[in-house]
This record gives structure tokens, sequence and C-alpha cells, in this order.
């Protein structure tokens, strides 16, 4: 997490001796109930519970329930993220991997994860409209997406996978749209078949 906050932080017990918890863990607990329950729905109790953290721990570590969610969103996208590249990685045209993008975000929209949801769509949904801050990250987060999608298909277009007359930037756009509305239809216990077909028919744009 960015900012002061260490890695691992320390929490007071009954008797005045300092006991550590890992902040990441403690966000990986949280997230699922910002998906669940959106900003506004989850109480401190709920974090409180869900990161098995006392209500004054979590103060002296976050400052408030807002600077939960913003800590808890970084952290989704950082490891969403980096399991992403490394996924993608495994590949080696542009076009394979770009494929390679889209079965991984198919395996997001299946099962528990799937009805989990996305965070940064939650985000977009519940608070983007009537929070500025909110509203710039979120706009961030798809730029990114968009841009490393933008990679993989000039990546593609240069080593002949995929069609030179493809639109890099529009088709990139199309894509994270695509997987966007992946984690919104997952959360409905969408079929592996049913997804398998959408990644194949997003893969003809190609040619």
């Amino acid at each position: 997490m960015k900012g002061s906050i260490s890695p691992v932080l320390s929490q007071s017990n009954p008797r005045g001796r300092p006991r550590e918890f890992d902040i990441d863990d403690a966000l990986d607990k949280v997230i699922p109930i910002f998906c669940e329950r959106g900003f506004h729905g989850a109480s401190l109790n709920d974090l409180s519970e869900g990161m098995q953290l006392t209500q004054g721990s979590i103060y002296k570590a976050f400052k408030d329930k807002r600077s939960v969610f913003l800590a808890a969103l970084d952290r989704q996208e950082t490891l969403y993220g980096a399991k992403l590249r490394k996924t993608v990685d495994r590949a080696k045209s542009g076009h394979d991997k770009l494929r390679a993008a889209l079965l991984f975000y198919v395996e997001l929209s299946l099962g528990v994860e799937g009805m989990q949801g996305c965070l940064v769509v939650t985000t977009a949904v519940e608070l983007a409209s009537t929070d500025s801050d909110i509203a710039k990250r979120v706009r961030s987060s798809f730029h990114r997406r968009q841009r490393f999608l933008a990679t993989l298909i000039r990546e593609g277009r240069q080593d002949g996978s995929i069609a030179r007359l493809v639109d890099c930037e529009g088709t990139a756009w199309l894509m994270l749209f695509l997987f966007q509305g992946l984690r919104v239809v997952g959360k409905t216990c969408v079929t592996r078949k049913e997804l398998l077909a959408v990644v194949s028919a997003a893969m003809k744009t190609l040619s």
C-alpha cells in the first residue's frame, strides 16, 4: 500500500503488548465484503469482523472507512495486474497473449470469485457518478488496462498474428469493455461454455 503504512502493522492486545498483522492479508479479507455490499453497505463492524481487527486498529492503520476502501481497491488491482501479466507472459504471439488475457478473465468470472465480482466495477457503478476522486481512480484503472491491451494488439500486428488493419486503440477498448462485462455476468453463475463462446467470437475480430 502507498503511503507511510508499513507492510506489517501493530495492534494492541489487552495486556498492552504489540501484536502484528499483515496489512495485505487484512485487505484481502475485506475486498469480498466491499464487493458484496459496496462502500455504503459495508459497516465498520463488518470490516472489523472480516479483517479480524478491532475498530481501533483499523482507525490507527487507515484513519477511516474510505481509506480502507481505497487501499482495498489498490490491492485488488495490484493482485489482478500481476497475475494477468504472469499469465500473458507465458504466451508467445500477440494474438495468443490477448487470448490468454481473455481466458484469465473467464476464470475470474466463474465460481465463487465470479460471484464476488470485481471491486473496480462495483466502485464504478456505486460511486463514480457522485465522487470525483473515485471517478478519477476508476478512469485511471480503465486507461491502464486499455493501454496494456493496446500493447498486446500492437505486438500481434508486428509479429503477424493479428491483422494489420485492426485498430489498436479501439479494439483495446472493445476488449476492456468485454473484460468488465465478463465480471458483471459472472455474478449470475454463467457457465464456462458460455464464456468461452464469447472468447471465440472476440478473437475473430482480430483477423
